[in-house]
């Protein structure tokens, strides 16, 4: 079968994979025929990078061995932190791993530590995830890692050269705290010719299709999720 790895958020310091388990496979598992894996990667500020980022790795090789998992069709998500992990993910596996993932799905990712130190979103009025939050979250995962020896592995924005990655799905609202970094990260990807979707929804906050789901614009969100992913693993009927 093609699967699905998917990567929890919580600014890198909170979350579980049991968490989102029954949420996530509630939002794919009616509409897509794939497998899926959560994994319940170690948390900083007690684990620092690359501790995450390695038990992504880890986790990535082992389905890619398990018998009834097509190596080939494997797709590599998750959303805020664990987007930012996947796209890490991307990075490493193009970089170190024999595993070559078709597809990184990218929910408002969360992937340049560089907007943390911008004075001018300090009072941007974005819900559940804010400056504070992020400067928190981006101290507590690099720790005492200098500004200019952060790993693109850790923060996927700093990598130089992107070329050769998986194809994108991108999904940020506009009033995210990353929806700039999103958006030109999404450029970068295109101007290195990795295939991208962008996808930028007016009036949708950080979380909001999970906060909100009933809301048509969530309903859609979750829509062109579905149909990245049934492309990007060549799903049948679609």
């Amino acid at each position: 079968a093609p699967a699905l790895l998917w990567m929890h958020g919580g600014g890198m310091v909170l979350g579980t994979a049991a968490a989102d388990i029954s949420s996530i496979y509630k939002r794919y598992a009616p509409h897509l025929d794939m497998a899926m894996a959560f994994v319940d990667y170690r948390l900083a500020p007690e684990h620092p990078f690359p501790a995450a980022m390695d038990d992504c790795a880890a986790a990535l090789e082992w389905l890619a061995d398990q018998p009834e998992i097509d190596p080939s069709r494997i797709a590599v998500g998750g959303a805020s932190a664990g987007g930012g992990l996947a796209a890490g993910l991307a990075l490493r596996a193009r970089d170190e791993l024999e595993v070559e993932p078709v597809l990184q799905l990218l929910i408002y990712p969360m992937i340049d530590d560089r907007t943390a130190e911008r004075d001018d979103l300090d009072d941007l009025p974005v819900k559940l995830w804010n400056q504070t939050c992020n400067r928190f979250g981006w101290a507590s995962y690099l720790a005492d890692i200098a500004d200019d020896d952060v790993h693109p592995h850790a923060a996927p924005s700093r990598a130089e050269h992107l070329s050769g990655l998986p194809p994108a799905w991108i999904g940020i609202g506009t009033l995210d705290l990353f929806h700039d970094e999103d958006v030109e990260y999404a450029r970068r990807l295109m101007a290195a010719g990795v295939p991208v979707e962008l996808h930028v929804y007016p009036g949708a906050f950080h979380g909001s299709n999970g906060f909100v789901p009933w809301a048509e614009l969530s309903k859609r969100w979750v829509a062109d999720e579905h149909a990245a992913l049934a492309r990007g693993l060549s799903l049948p009927n679609w």
